[in-house]
């Protein structure tokens, strides 16, 4: 068996333990590197939700502009047929009404296919409201490219600050995503 002689034996450990503290402590360039990666990730994310919205945009392009004196008369929510959403502190609620697919003026229509059964309610997170609503069909649009937008009547108190934030989100998600917005009065009755 060879001995170390006793210098030979230091050097080795503090090559040791120069390796441990490179190890230890995070060489700056790597953390650069790092960073810059992850920013390239969210620039990608955002690259492609950018191009999701614009996708949703052109596919609701295809329903036309309203005519503000059709939705304007309207004052009920039991007469509104186009989609409908109610804005909560954590969701969006989105109400459509189902085309009455029937012959126009048929007999018993109202009680073969009552509006109760024809409307669809969803509750979604804020982030999936533009690919709900390029994935509705054209005739629940029927009175053009506009959606009533109410906050949560039923919200409580302390959560009215997040609804309105919400709410705010919401009408800017549907300005970029070209749809009209009719903020519904609060004291209509539903």
């Amino acid at each position: 068996m060879k001995s170390f002689s006793a210098s030979t034996c230091a050097l080795l450990l503090a090559c040791l333990l120069a390796g441990c503290s490179r190890s230890a402590h995070h060489h700056p360039a790597s953390e650069i590197e790092a960073a810059a990666a992850a920013r390239e990730r969210a620039l990608q994310q955002a690259r492609a939700a950018a191009a999701a919205r614009e996708q949703d945009r052109q596919e609701l392009e295809s329903i036309p502009p309203p005519s503000k004196n059709t939705y304007m008369a309207i004052h009920t929510r039991q007469s509104w047929t186009n989609p409908f959403l109610i804005v909560s502190a954590s969701t969006v609620n989105l109400s459509i009404m189902m085309p009455d697919n029937g012959p126009a003026g048929s007999p018993g229509s109202e009680v073969l296919r009552p509006l109760a059964a024809r409307r669809r309610v969803l509750d979604l997170r804020l982030s999936d409201l533009p690919e709900a609503l390029a994935a509705l069909p054209e005739d629940t649009w029927p009175y053009g490219r506009v959606i009533a937008v109410e906050e949560d009547p039923l919200a409580q108190k302390p959560d009215r600050a997040q609804v309105r934030r919400n709410e705010e989100a919401t009408m800017q998600i549907l300005n970029d995503l070209g749809i009209v917005i009719y903020e519904w009065p609060q004291s209509t009755p539903r």
